[in-house]
């Protein structure tokens, strides 16, 4: 590692340490609050009060800015729930620790106890009586102004962009508060939280590429799991009538702004009910967690004020081909010629060996998700891209199945589950045809979950919902990368 003189003349300090016979890296200072709890305390106290009632404190943090005026200083100190400002003064701490205090640098942890007092300007302030060096950091800290501004450097080095970002640190804050939200909305309707395997000796609940390793004492092949949902309906068939996880998954996929190979998603079933109950759930899921996080049912994304205080449109997927292509009929989306027909005029790419579903999908969701600004539940997708839901008792063509659209992005995937073993194994069946002529991301055929489904699964529906998606919808992100504390990078060159 080439060091830059900055970060020389700190090994130096360190080094003079370290000859000093000091401790270099002290672990026994302990403090007794945090800077936000001291501010919400007291930001509205007057100075005379604190000096009627002095307020003791001992804070811990890093040194983010600093002020030195001849024997008197102001710093500043963050900790992890905020910042505060200190007030360090030679005659009160002593020449020779304030002339040492005077040879740290911006980004070392220190230990600081004394009293509360405000300044002429009314800012909160700790008036230091004693202060301790914790750790010396031996690199410099970005820009206390424009911090980390090239994004690959923020994803990177995400520990720096948080240090000097606290818009960055809020949106993980807010993040974590999401996804406490969801636990106590589905907790408070009865539903379970498990846990299922994310290592699978057989991959399933989704169409998807899975990643693969290998068990060395079981010598057999094991797959990162591409979803939970057959082990969470196994749970349904043994009882649990009601269970979610917010689980990893991962898919063996390229990246993107709506991308990641690693992922967290909501995953949720309910027997005795259908696609459409999940639909209403949802509504007021994304309705209260709009109200409970930003406090309104409407949000700002990309531009688009998007209402989540009405009801959702709901609208059939061929429905919504037409509505949003101008001069399409639903003649041109009659017929499988007509379909493939459609496709070729509207340039949509679609794979040669591709079945009119397939093709309606594709020119569904290359021409017609980005449009879908407010919320929106499409539903009816076509039997043959959907191999774990419902039939329509109506048209076994289509299955009784939902996506949720909200600024442009899929969120949201629920159906009536399929419970019947001897469809789902003809299902399961075609899958595993498909992967045998070389569909890597078709269904393996799971013999174990068909067996679970002949003891009977209730009337169940299920849902899965991208918790990184609504992320990036509740906090105005345009990327996925930036509501993920670590994305998934190509090595730095």
């Amino acid at each position: 590692m080439e060091r830059s003189e900055q970060s020389k003349e700190r090994l130096a300090k360190l080094a003079m340490l370290r000859q000093e016979k000091a401790i270099a890296f002290p672990n026994t200072f302990r403090r007794t609050h945090f800077t936000e709890e001291l501010v919400v305390a007291h930001q509205n106290t007057s100075q005379e009060v604190l000096q009627q009632h002095p307020i003791s404190a001992k804070l811990a943090g890093r040194i983010m800015t600093r002020r030195v005026m001849g024997k008197a200083a102001f710093l500043t100190l963050q900790d992890g729930t905020g910042r505060l400002q200190l007030y360090i003064k030679s005659e009160e701490v002593g020449e020779a620790l304030y002339d040492t205090f005077k040879k740290w640098d911006l980004g070392d942890i220190v230990g600081a106890e004394g009293v509360l007092f405000k300044t002429h300007t009314g800012e909160l302030t700790l008036r230091v009586a004693s202060i301790r060096l914790l750790v010396k950091a031996l690199l410099p800290l970005p820009d206390k102004y424009h911090g980390l501004e090239d994004p690959e450097l923020r994803y990177r080095k995400r520990y720096l962009d948080l240090l000097t970002n606290e818009s960055k640190r809020t949106l993980f804050k807010r993040r974590a508060q999401i996804v406490d939200e969801i636990r106590a909305f589905l907790k408070k309707r009865n539903f379970l939280e498990v846990e299922t395997p994310m290592m699978q000796p057989i991959p399933g609940g989704a169409t998807a590429k899975p990643f693969v390793t290998h068990h060395n004492a079981l010598n057999m092949p094991l797959y990162l799991r591409v979803a939970p949902e057959l082990y969470l309906k196994r749970l349904i068939v043994a009882g649990f009538e009601r269970v979610f996880e917010v689980n990893r998954s991962f898919r063996n996929e390229g990246t993107s702004s709506m991308h990641n190979p690693e992922f967290t998603m909501l995953e949720f079933y309910q027997a005795y009910a259908d696609y459409q109950d999940l639909m209403a759930m949802t509504e007021e899921l994304f309705r209260m967690l709009a109200t409970q996080v930003l406090g309104a049912s409407q949000i700002s994304y990309q531009g688009h004020s998007i209402v989540l205080g009405q009801p959702f449109a709901r609208m059939r997927l061929s429905e919504a081909i037409v509505a949003y292509t101008p001069g399409l009929t639903e003649d041109h989306l009659k017929g499988e010629e007509n379909i493939f027909g459609a496709a070729r005029s509207l340039g949509v790419s679609y794979d040669p060996s591709a079945s009119w579903a397939e093709a309606l999908v594709n020119i569904f969701e290359q021409t017609v998700e980005a449009k879908l600004i407010q919320p929106t539940f499409i539903t009816h997708y076509p039997t043959v891209v959907s191999p774990l839901s419902r039939p329509n008792d109506e048209d076994g063509n289509w299955v009784d199945r939902f996506e949720l659209f909200v600024g442009g992005l899929e969120v949201a995937n629920g159906f009536s589950e399929l419970n019947d073993p001897e469809l789902q194994a003809k299902r399961f069946a075609k899958q595993a045809e498909a992967k045998a002529q070389g569909n890597e991301e078709a269904m393996f055929y799971d013999e174990d979950y068909i067996t679970a489904l002949e003891y009977g699964m209730p009337p169940t529906a299920g849902e899965g919902i991208g918790i990184d998606r609504l992320i990036m919808l509740l906090t105005d992100s345009a990327s996925i990368r930036e509501v993920l504390l670590f994305p998934l990078l190509k090595p730095s060159l």
